[in-house]
């Protein structure tokens, strides 16, 4: 089989060469000639683990390969994949569907067979509907059909589920369209993989319900920690309790600074609005959308307190920028919120992040970025993780209380024990576990 994959961002590269693995013969196409030129040399222009060896092994088998040219891409194809982005509407929260009906329309310029055409983008209700109404308009006498196949990648991970997903969803109301989808995903059967195939409509909000459920799960368990501080309770115990029950599940039930990412904040955004639209809001959602926005911003309020009430002329140091580990992503990440409250209250941030700096060094002017985790921690007032690197998570304490003026830790992951922390001299705060009293040692 063949098929064409429109856009090299994130969810375009890793299902492209995911689809090469299978064995699918696969032309990414994008309109930045310097992206394409940096992966015909094999340079990857994301973090995701395990993805530059997967490109160079298809390119080199002869299944994946790069171009400028949509005419060249879709010559002899199945099937052709939309896998653009679809940020936020500034102005109003909707998602800007502006690049999915661009390319649409260059689609449609170059049908000469029978396609299915496939949204792989995260796209409200109804926007198949409309990619199809655009591509007969632009070509009558084309012979295609649209489906929906919602990508459920989580970043840092992405690789393994694509090959290894919980299910796959296929939208379309078209048995041929149906049948060339479940030729692609024919390798996924062996693992029984379940195929869930239904309508555009509902495939298209399958992909936003299934972003927002986890959303509002992740906001439950953060007001939940931020109630057991009040009482004294371990909003682990709390977790592992409640996650134990299999109706409820133990994931995404670990408290932090709040979501962000390239999904969850605009997809929330995006399902509200659409449902606001029709008549019929989520209020629910609405509320997760305006409880995740403020925790972000009172973050920097735990930090300033635990520095005695004032950062002013203080240096903080920042373990991870990024918003979850194992990527470079920094969209909507919570220290977008945090770094500059701190320096607007007067600090020096220091940071380090594994993968993320290159970026984040576009988006928070005036830190000073370190080439290590202890280079941020060196003559800092306070240790501050925002995230979960596995190489922050045994960190050399007695090192640590060497480098800084005072041992304050601020562990935003909970990711350290709080007895632990405490033998060895720290004052530690977490979210929504009891605090400690500090062992001078």
């Amino acid at each position: 089989m063949r098929i064409a994959m429109i856009g090299t961002g994130y969810v375009g590269l890793v299902s492209g060469a995911c689809f090469s693995e299978f064995g699918v013969h696969v032309t990414c196409v994008d309109k930045d000639a310097g992206k394409i030129e940096r992966l015909k040399r094999g340079e990857i222009p994301i973090y995701e683990p395990g993805l530059d060896e997967l490109v160079a092994r298809n390119v080199a088998a002869g299944r994946l390969s790069f171009t400028l040219d949509l005419k060249e891409a879709m010559a002899g194809v199945d099937a052709v994949f939309i896998a653009v982005g679809t940020p936020t509407r500034r102005g109003d929260g909707h998602a800007d569907l502006s690049y999915v009906y661009a390319a649409a329309e260059e689609v449609a310029a170059n049908l000469d067979h029978y396609t299915v055409v496939v949204n792989k983008s995260t796209v409200p209700v109804g926007t198949g509907r409309e990619v199809q109404a655009i591509i007969r308009r632009a070509n009558p006498d084309a012979d295609f059909d649209v489906a929906s196949n919602p990508e459920f990648l989580r970043e840092g991970s992405a690789i393994g589920d694509f090959m290894r997903p919980d299910r796959v969803v296929i939208g379309t109301s078209s048995e041929r369209a149906a049948e060339v989808m479940r030729r692609l995903y024919r390798p996924l059967y062996l693992i029984e993989t379940p195929i869930v195939l239904t309508s555009l409509e509902t495939a298209e909000l399958t992909k936003y319900a299934a972003n927002t459920f986890l959303a509002a799960k992740i906001t439950f368990i953060n007001e939940i920690a931020d109630l057991c501080e009040k009482v004294g309770a371990n909003v682990h115990d709390v977790a592992r309790g409640i996650g134990l029950d299999g109706r409820i599940g133990k994931k995404f039930l670990h408290p932090g600074p709040g979501y962000g990412g390239s999904c969850f904040p605009k997809d929330t955004l995006a399902l509200v609005r659409t449902a606001q639209q029709v008549g019929s809001p989520l209020r629910i959602i609405e509320t997760v959308v305006d409880i995740n926005d403020k925790r972000k911003k009172q973050m920097a309020e735990r930090i300033i307190a635990a520095c005695g009430g004032s950062v002013a002329g203080k240096t903080i140091g920042v373990l991870g920028v990024t918003f979850k580990p194992n990527t470079d992503d920094m969209r909507d990440a919570p220290s977008l919120d945090i770094i500059p409250a701190l320096q607007a209250a007067g600090a020096t941030v220091r940071a380090f992040d594994p993968a993320g700096m290159h970026e984040a060094e576009k988006l928070l002017p005036g830190v000073v970025w370190t080439q290590d985790a202890y280079g941020a921690l060196e003559g800092a007032d306070c240790l501050t993780i925002l995230t979960e690197w596995n190489e922050f998570r045994a960190l050399d304490l007695k090192r640590i209380k060497t480098l800084l003026t005072q041992p304050v830790m601020v562990d935003l992951r909970n990711i350290y024990n709080p007895e632990d922390m405490a033998a060895a001299g720290f004052v530690y705060s977490s979210i929504g576990r009891p605090a400690m009293p500090s062992q001078n040692v």
